[in-house]
């Protein structure tokens, strides 16, 4: 007997309506849907927004609004701001969210290994002792312990305190 494991949130991602143009672009000009597109914040040069197909619970990303797909192009004061925010959100999942560590990573270009490699984005994955397991290692699924819209709204509700000026 064959054991297959569901993953129904994932349904979106596979069948649902692909955006024209760069997802990032389009969250980053339109404010006024922050809540559907899941904005923890946002200011002059960028946004931070849950990552919605995550490596691990409350996985988000840091984007500049400027759509670049070159780190070396970007202003240095908006890499600057961007690197200020990660500490921020490494606080802000730490104190507020329990985890243990936080990896922090940008994956440039497309042989890097980035998904959408058009518009440069940092990540930043919570972390805690002991999550990984077999399941990740060896078939490349990853099992969600917690609901999506749940975490957003937690992380949502802390934000304020960690990201405004």
């Amino acid at each position: 007997m064959d054991n297959i494991l569901y993953a129904p949130w994932r349904n979106d991602y596979v069948s649902g309506e692909k955006s024209e143009g760069c997802v990032f672009c389009h969250i980053s000009t339109h404010a006024d849907h922050d809540e559907s597109l899941h904005v923890l914040y946002r200011d002059e040069h960028c946004f931070i927004v849950m990552n919605r197909y995550p490596y691990t619970p409350g996985h988000f990303m840091i984007i500049p609004h400027h759509h670049t797909d070159s780190l070396e192009a970007l202003e240095p004061k908006v890499w600057l701001h961007i690197t200020a925010l990660a500490q921020r959100g490494v606080k802000m999942l730490k104190e507020s969210f329990g985890s243990h560590g936080v990896n922090i990573g940008m994956n440039l270009g497309s042989a890097g290994g980035a998904g959408i490699a058009e518009h440069i984005h940092l990540h930043l994955v919570p972390r805690w002792e002991k999550d990984t397991n077999f399941i990740t290692s060896i078939a490349e699924t990853r099992v969600y312990s917690t609901d999506f819209e749940k975490i957003y709204q937690r992380l949502k509700e802390v934000s304020e305190n960690y990201f405004k000026e």
